[in-house]
Order: C-alpha cells, then sequence, then structure tokens
C-alpha cells in the first residue's frame, strides 16, 4: 500500500534515474569509471573498503575444528526473534591477535587503548615474490624499499602484508598450504623485519593476508613471541589488501571489549 504523494515520488526517482542512465549510456568509458568509483560507500568524502573476511564454519584454521558453531535458540516464527549461541574461537577468522595471546602477563584485548586501534596503513606488497616462495618471509628490505617510495612510515601506524594469498581462502587446502607431511605453507614476517619495526619505527600492529604473523612453516612462532609481548597487536586473515593503496589509508579495527581476551574477531576497515 503506498502512502498519499508517494507514487508521485516513484515517478520522479524513475525519472531521475532513466536521466542519470541515459548520461551514463551516452559517456565516454572513463565517464563510466568514475560513475563507477563514485558509487563506493564514502565516509567524509574517503572510500570504505571492508578488510574483512566473512567468518563461518567452513573458514580455513589451524585447529582442524570451525573457528565458529552457531546454535539457533530462537526462532523468529516460532518466538518472534532470532537468535544464536555462538562457540567460537578467538583466533580464526579475520582476527586480532592481543598482546596476552603470547605472554602470561601483558594487555588482554579490552585493555588495548582504542588510539591505537584507528591508525595509518602500511601495504607492504610482496605478493610478486609470494607467487615464486610460498614460505616467503617479508624482510628489513621490504620495509626499506617501502620507505624509499612513500617515506617514513607514519607514527603509530599497521604494517602489513600483502601477499596475495587472501584469493586462495575458497580453497582451504591452498590458504593453508598443508603439503604430505603435515607442514603448512604460506608467507609471513621475518623475526629481523619485526624487530626492526619495534626498535626504529613506532608501529602498533602488524597485519597479514595469512593464517599467521610467522609464516607457514615456523614451529617455533618467533615473531608472535617477539612482537606481541611488547605491547603490540597483530592482525591475521586480512582481506582486500589489493583494494587499499601502499600508503595514505586509515585502518579501523573493530574489536569487541571483552575482559580477559587474548584476542577476537575484528570488523576491519580501511577509509581511503
Amino acid at each position: 500500500m503506498c502512502v498519499p504523494g508517494c507514487q508521485e515520488t516513484v515517478r520522479l526517482a524513475l525519472s531521475r534515474r532513466g536521466f542519470f542512465e541515459g548520461v551514463i549510456a551516452a559517456g565516454c568509458g572513463a565517464a563510466v569509471a568514475s560513475s563507477t568509483a563514485q558509487a563506493a560507500p564514502l565516509v567524509g568524502g574517503r572510500e570504505v573498503v571492508d578488510l574483512t573476511h566473512t567468518m563461518s564454519a567452513d573458514f580455513p584454521t589451524f585447529f582442524g575444528v570451525p573457528g565458529i558453531e552457531m546454535d539457533k535458540k530462537f526462532d523468529f516464527h516460532k518466538d518472534g526473534f532470532n537468535l544464536y549461541w555462538w562457540r567460537i574461537i578467538e583466533h580464526a577468522g579475520t582476527h586480532l591477535d592481543a598482546p596476552i595471546h603470547f605472554s602470561e602477563n601483558a594487555m588482554s584485548a579490552e585493555a588495548i587503548p582504542v588510539s591505537t586501534l584507528v591508525t595509518p596503513l602500511a601495504v607492504l606488497d610482496v605478493s610478486s615474490k609470494a607467487a615464486q616462495n610460498p614460505d616467503y618471509l617479508v624482510s628489513p628490505d621490504d620495509l626499506a624499499a617501502w620507505e624509499k617510495e612513500h617515506g617514513r612510515m607514519p607514527e603509530n601506524c599497521c604494517v602489513a602484508m600483502h601477499s596475495g594469498w587472501a584469493r586462495h581462502v575458497v580453497e582451504p587446502a591452498k590458504f593453508t598450504g598443508k603439503d604430505s607431511s603435515g607442514v603448512l605453507h604460506f608467507p609471513g614476517f621475518s623475526l629481523e623485519a619485526a624487530d626492526w619495526l619495534m626498535k626504529e619505527r613506532s608501529v602498533a600492529g602488524l597485519a597479514v593476508d595469512t593464517l599467521s604473523l610467522d609464516h607457514g612453516p615456523s614451529k617455533e612462532f618467533k615473531v608472535h613471541y617477539h612482537w606481541l609481548p611488547s605491547g603490540r597487536w597483530g592482525l591475521e586473515n586480512v582481506a582486500n589488501l589489493d583494494k587499499v593503496p601502499r600508503s595514505g589509508a586509515t585502518l579501523v579495527v573493530g574489536l569487541a571489549k571483552v575482559k580477559g581476551a587474548t584476542g577476537g574477531p575484528a570488523r576491519l576497515i580501511a577509509l581511503v
């Protein structure tokens, strides 16, 4: 049923849409590309890019069990509303590692200062190197190359590894890279790169588009044990790093404020 005046409003909207569609159809390819760019979500004039994979029971994990299980306890048709109980692994899907994840006395998730969760984003594109070597380690040379092109890393930034691995998430075997002997294969940060960032730059967090800050074959998790106890955080299973610039974006980390949590699923948003 349409309230008074609604039909006129609909006709007006349709006529406007037809006008703009006609303009786009008559325009050149550049005009179409411009229109597509303008259609992206904007906040304060900046494009919004979702860096988060959809969490589901099918998402690849280290643990051999689903990262999330959802038990529907209330149904709309029966109870008048919908509600699930979740059973969830803190470190599955796109998630944050809090400092306490690899330390006895460091910060848990709720204690992470919000000032570090809205941060400049520096993206290291090592996708061509990772394509040649699935066990690739981000090196100090990669950091130096980024600064040569973009200048000194911003204060309180997040340094993200774009290895191209996110595209494999629909193929769990490829994403984990598990071989016949059970060894995983995917890129990560080297201890030398993490150490340089800790000593030489002011960095709030590391981010990777793989399962772990440490590369797949790691057995000692040296980057985790070095980076997290220092009071810094890490992001794993980040999506869409190929859709943000190497420099200039702002990362917003949406993290549940759960007391004592060692991390948790995160909704990551980049403002470009």
